[in-house]
């Protein structure tokens, strides 16, 4: 009797356990499946409210995704005039709803009167901030041509009715987010000694949330392009205020530079991921060619097994990311200037062969990769924005000024900010740029060259159908954000707004050391990494993703990455 007794009460408390066990299992995955916006029709994810909402706006007008991502284009250069920009340049990566793929390069090129030498001094050192801030470092910018290409291309709309929601907010104005207030404070220093004129951001008092701002010069610059298309800001009145700001303050783009610089249209980078189709970027972006270098070295890795943010994950990820970085600074530039060896790089054999001394007991020192030095990684300040309409096109798109407001030279009477992506140029071969990478005689600085950028928008399709539309700002974090959002999703099973969400590491070959967000990992992930020999170093954020998911439904989920920037929005419909 005693004996039935245990037996029942034994497989009473399996039954419990069983249930208990099962019922927490469902509890985690209730509330592990955090979701971003949902919609049916459309999704346009920015940066910032007012640009989503303009993108919205047109997409529900009828306009395509392309015809949206003009005016979201335009759009951020007034509300977001720190990335967002006319005075800069970028990158598009597109799918058609036919599954017709391919990318669009309006990256900045170096003047005509640009040497590879032009920013050392007599002894060949670099001159300290002349690539970062001032005339001198501006290259020839490449959005307004780069925004005229697509819409020839694909536009539905009339280039008015795109462009004019930009004029308004200019003509208007509009109030300052928290984060946008706290950027023009930041600003106001360098304005004050970059510029010759006094621009007319400068304030005596502090801006502040709500305060309502008007860009009235930018407004006339949009109206010029409004008018007479890309002439509109390569040749009359914008390109004449451009080379007198030049002139005034020592720089060298020329009317020449400007009435000849095209946008070009580029053959993606395609490789596949656990039977995914990853479209990329090309050079004269680095981005694609190092994330499906990445990719295919993850794919001999099991990675859903690892877990996200685990000992292991972050030692492949780190060991991966060196070998990638080390080719990008020996092999990659921009393909008019340099034969770039794609094939090679994206070789199966070697893949194979590159990652054929990774092993998981301990780290690989990047002076035995190649070697090289540089000790720093400094701030980014580029901006990322991802739509798909109704039809199931989908444009995914970054663009930048570099740095956080560029060089900080406003163009005095056009009122937009110019770019310092002449620092992403090898000023010197194996001294490194603002985000500390190295690069070589490929990314030398040539009259007409375009620098090499780490710029990654990406669009995934899985099953020939359209699966993600992914991007960020971040430096040369880029790549490896677009990448690890691509693993959370795929291998890890994270919904889309978890991909982004979750806390991001960094390695890139030089310096020596991983870089992580606060809170990525406990401390006894971080010992055990150490134990690998591992260098450690903790930042406050890595990137700001803008990414669309494709659900097994057909609706879109937008996630926008408010964990590190308070104003980024999915809005869909």
């Amino acid at each position: 009797m005693l004996t039935i007794n245990r037996g029942l009460i034994s497989l009473f408390l399996f039954f419990i356990i069983s249930n208990c066990q099962q019922q927490k299992q469902v509890e985690e995955t209730t509330i592990a499946k955090k979701e971003g916006v949902i919609a049916q029709n459309g999704m346009v994810v920015t940066a910032h409210p007012l640009a989503s909402q303009v993108g919205l706006d047109i997409l529900k007008k009828g306009g395509n995704a392309f015809d949206a991502a003009i005016a979201v284009q335009y759009a951020l250069a007034v509300v977001l005039p720190k990335a967002g920009n006319i005075g800069g340049g970028g990158f598009m990566v597109y799918r058609t709803k036919e599954g017709e793929n391919g990318a669009l390069d309006f990256r900045e090129k170096a003047p005509l009167k640009g040497g590879r030498d032009m920013y050392l001094d007599k002894k060949g050192d670099p001159i300290k901030d002349l690539s970062l801030k001032g005339h001198l470092a501006a290259g020839v910018p490449g959005t307004v041509a780069g925004m005229d290409e697509a819409f020839q291309k694909f536009a539905t709309l009339p280039f008015n009715e795109i462009i004019q929601p930009a004029i308004d907010l200019a003509n208007n104005g509009f109030e300052l987010t928290e984060y946008e207030a706290n950027s023009f404070n930041r600003l106001q220093d360098d304005l004050k000694k970059v510029n010759n004129h006094t621009p007319y951001l400068v304030r005596e008092d502090e801006y502040q949330e709500g305060d309502s701002i008007y860009h009235i010069d930018l407004a006339k610059t949009l109206e010029r392009i409004r008018d007479n298309g890309k002439d509109g800001f390569y040749k009359g009145e914008t390109a004449d205020l451009i080379v007198k700001e030049m002139k005034a303050g020592k720089g060298i783009i020329s009317l020449e530079d400007l009435a000849s610089y095209e946008a070009k249209w580029r053959k993606p980078i395609i490789v596949n991921y656990r039977g995914h189709k990853v479209i990329s970027m090309p050079p004269s972006s680095s981005g694609g060619l190092v994330l499906g270098q990445l990719l295919k070295g993850s794919e001999y890795f099991d990675f859903p097994s690892f877990g996200v943010n685990t000992t292991k994950s972050i030692h492949v990820m780190t060991e991966l990311q060196r070998r990638s970085y080390a080719d990008r600074a020996e092999h990659m530039g921009d393909m008019d200037f340099y034969d770039v060896p794609i094939d090679m790089l994206l070789e199966d054999n070697y893949t194979k062969n590159r990652i054929s001394d990774i092993t998981m007991d301990s780290a690989t020192s990047s002076q035995v990769i190649k070697s090289g030095e540089v000790s720093t990684i400094e701030s980014f300040q580029t901006t990322h924005f991802s739509i798909v309409d109704k039809e199931g096109n989908a444009v995914s798109i970054t663009t930048t000024l570099n740095s956080f407001f560029g060089c900080k030279v406003m163009v005095d009477g056009a009122g937009f900010f110019l770019n310092n992506e002449m620092d992403d140029f090898s000023i010197k071969p194996g001294v490194p740029n603002q985000f500390g990478l190295v690069g070589a005689e490929a990314n030398a600085i040539a009259p007409g060259k375009r620098m090499l950028s780490a710029m990654t928008p990406t669009i995934i399709e899985k099953d020939g159908k359209l699966f993600m539309v992914v991007g960020t700002p971040g430096g040369s974090t880029i790549i490896t954000n677009v990448y690890q959002v691509i693993l959370n999703v795929i291998d890890h099973g994270l919904t889309m707004q978890e991909a982004v969400d979750a806390k991001k590491m960094h390695s890139q070959w030089l310096p020596d050391r991983i870089i992580i967000e606060k809170d990525c990992l406990d401390s006894l992930t971080i010992d055990s990494l150490q134990q690998l020999g591992h260098e450690i170093k903790e930042i406050n954020s890595i990137g700001r993703i803008e990414a669309i998911l494709v659900k097994e439904d057909g609706n879109f989920e937008g996630a926008a990455d408010r964990t590190r920037s308070g104003d980024a929005i999915a809005l869909g419909y």
